[in-house]
């Protein structure tokens, strides 16, 4: 355990990268998967669809640079969320047109409550990946959280343009911008 944490440490605080190589392409993969949630029969199926997806956003670019998001990504999900950002700080100076980077800061942050942090990663992270559902379901929950609702459910509303069974549909009681402001569920 403790050569595991020594080595992603190490390269956080080493000297600077080799240039970081392009991220994979992966349009035609999630062209698939996007058109199989898209006719998924249920929650369920498209949640296994779903998990398909973050194969794919979670394949860095290098080696190196999928230590990085690895190393991120456990610190998060033991709730070491400063030690998952400079993870994910390192990740995104190394490759600063990954998407991924993007996308887990603005979770670290979002966990943290910092969700004024989390939104300019996250609008990077879409800009890198238009079709990134889960950033811009993220943008959506975040933007909520911030008390723009109307702008978070119509983030939300794109990414179910994408995956129609994503459970941030729950967070759809405005109609869409032309209609009235409130309606009765």
């Amino acid at each position: 355990m403790l050569m595991r944490i020594a080595i992603p440490l190490a390269l956080l605080s080493g000297p600077v990268f080799a240039e970081c190589p392009a991220a994979p392409d992966i349009t035609a993969d999630m062209d698939g998967l996007i058109a199989r949630a898209q006719e998924a029969r249920n929650e369920g199926a498209a949640r296994a669809i779903s998990s398909e997806m973050w194969t794919f956003w979670a394949q860095a670019p290098d080696d190196q640079a999928q230590l990085l998001l690895d190393e991120g990504m456990t610190r998060r999900s033991a709730f070491d969320l400063d030690g998952a950002i400079t993870a994910f700080d390192a990740l995104i100076d190394y490759c600063p047109d990954y998407a991924e980077g993007y996308n887990q800061r603005a979770f670290a942050y979002f966990i943290r409550g910092d969700y004024e942090a989390a939104l300019p990663d996250l609008d990077r992270a879409i800009s890198l990946r238009p079709r990134h559902i889960a950033a811009l379901a993220g943008k959506g929950l975040t933007l909520i959280q911030l008390g723009r609702i109307r702008e978070g459910q119509d983030a939300i509303r794109a990414a179910l343009a994408f995956n129609p069974w994503l459970s941030e549909r729950q967070f759809l009681t405005l109609p869409p911008e032309d209609g009235p402001e409130q309606i009765d569920l």
